[in-house]
């Protein structure tokens, strides 16, 4: 009798034990959920240009240095979702450097504190009579609206290329899609186009008058922005999330497929353009993402240089107001990055 009443008592001890520890590590999940830091991070645009930012969302790399980030599409442009972070209604942007940099000369606390894409992806899509630069001379060049990134890069183009922009007809043609159609239609001579748009008029036989990424011109296409007083207040926190980003940016370098693959769930892509992503994925993975994405300080140049045409304040003013490079600098000096690619 002895000998059955220890037999059970140690029975139901052990699953008093088990119960216990059940509880323990539900208890202990529940806190480890409870550490991640929430943080905000707006995005400008829904683009195959966001594919590091959502790799490492989608492969944990935010919660593997504790943070659990919510990341929400703003829409409108880089100066929408620049006035949220002001705002404080999100942490970090994702914006293009014009849109920083404006704001910034306004007073306001915006800062670039890394490069997503330091040059643009847009390319002159020419009709085949079109074959050099200075066959633009004359022609109708069809961009989205005046002011608008296709509209600069084109200025750029034709400052590097020594053509006045008075030499050239331009044209508001309001989406990438339909200046495809206004090529095809003998509308317009030439397009300033971006991906996937370009792709499109390329398989259609238009030739690739100038690819901005082959060129030296760098006009921060989308910069990953915080305040000041943010950075100041929560460094740690910032230099964290940095830490998940430039990891994604490894991760989506050197995974293809699966990279691919979180660009066609976020951007809802279907069978008919898996091509188009894929060829996306080379042309960032290959030459617009860099593995030590600092700002380009030329960039800003150029960019207050433009501005400078509609404020003054632009003139003289110090690039290096614009950029925080210290926590790029640390993820390298400490061999963060080298690490990541096995160097």
């Amino acid at each position: 009798m002895q000998i059955m009443a220890a037999v059970a008592f140690s029975r139901s001890g052990m699953i008093i034990f088990l119960l216990a520890l059940w509880l323990v590590v539900l208890s202990g999940g529940s806190l480890l959920a409870a550490e991640l830091e929430k943080v905000r991070v707006g995005l400008s645009s829904i683009s195959a240009t966001h594919g590091a930012l959502w790799v490492a969302e989608e492969k944990g790399l935010f919660k593997k240095y504790g943070l659990d980030p919510e990341v929400i599409v703003i829409g409108g442009g880089g100066a929408r979702g620049v006035s949220a972070l002001i705002a404080g209604d999100i942490q970090f942007v994702t914006a293009a450097g014009d849109s920083v940099i404006s704001a910034a000369l306004r007073g306001a606390d915006a800062v670039m504190i890394a490069g997503i894409l330091n040059k643009g992806v847009q390319r002159v899509m020419t009709r085949p009579e079109v074959k050099t630069p200075a066959d633009l001379i004359g022609k109708r060049v069809g961009v989205t609206r005046y002011g608008a990134a296709s509209h600069l890069v084109l200025l750029m183009m034709l400052k590097k290329w020594g053509i006045s922009p008075d030499k050239v007809r331009v044209l508001q043609v309001e989406s990438s899609s339909a200046m495809v159609v206004n090529l095809e239609k003998g509308g317009i001579d030439a397009a300033v186009l971006t991906i996937p748009s370009n792709f499109v008029a390329e398989d259609k036989g238009y030739r690739v008058l100038a690819d901005l990424g082959d060129m030296d011109i760098y006009y921060l296409n989308m910069m990953l922005d915080t305040t000041r007083a943010f950075l100041r207040s929560r460094r740690d926190t910032v230099v964290r999330f940095t830490k998940a980003f430039v990891e994604g940016i490894a991760y989506f370098k050197k995974n293809k497929n699966e990279s691919v693959a979180v660009l066609k769930k976020r951007l809802r892509s279907d069978r008919a353009g898996e091509d188009f992503l894929a060829r996306s994925y080379d042309v960032y993975a290959s030459n617009q993402y860099e593995q030590v994405p600092y700002p380009s300080i030329e960039g800003v140049k150029t960019v207050l240089e433009f501005l400078a045409q509609e404020n003054p304040k632009a003139r003289g003013a110090d690039p290096n107001l614009f950029i925080d490079n210290s926590i790029i600098k640390e993820l390298e000096s400490t061999g963060f990055i080298r690490d990541l690619y096995g160097k």
